[in-house]
């Protein structure tokens, strides 16, 4: 069963940072694209940076020259940098991924639990 497991949320400064790591186990082929997203309170999930298997990555606006995703695909490990945080950042973040699980011939999206990061003012 594959399964993805955030780490790294929490309660920081306004112009603090800090570093979410989402990593994906189980019996798994292949990992496409890896993403994070966030949800406010009220508000509908969205898109904050996502990578390719080959690295190329895109980023939303408001998040561009701040927050900075990578990832570590021998560790099927994919990390969000965010610093210059503002309190508009304050959200649950999850963690996306499209695997191939093992003997299987379709490709899923897998969710995280999600990992709330709180900025304060």
């Amino acid at each position: 069963q594959v399964q993805l497991v955030e780490s790294g949320g929490g309660l920081v400064q306004a112009g603090g940072s800090l570093r979410l790591s989402c990593a994906a186990s189980g019996s798994i082929l292949s990992i496409d694209a890896m993403g994070w997203y966030r949800q406010a309170p009220g508000k509908q999930r969205e898109l904050v940076a996502a990578i390719t298997s080959g690295l190329s990555t895109n980023y939303v606006d408001f998040v561009k020259g701040r927050f900075t995703i990578s990832r570590d695909n021998a560790k099927n490990t994919v990390y969000l940098q965010m610093n210059s945080l503002k309190p508009e950042d304050t959200a649950v973040y999850y963690c996306n991924a499209r695997i191939l699980p093992s003997g299987s011939s379709w490709w899923r999206d897998y969710w995280g639990q999600g990992t709330q990061v709180t900025v304060s003012s």
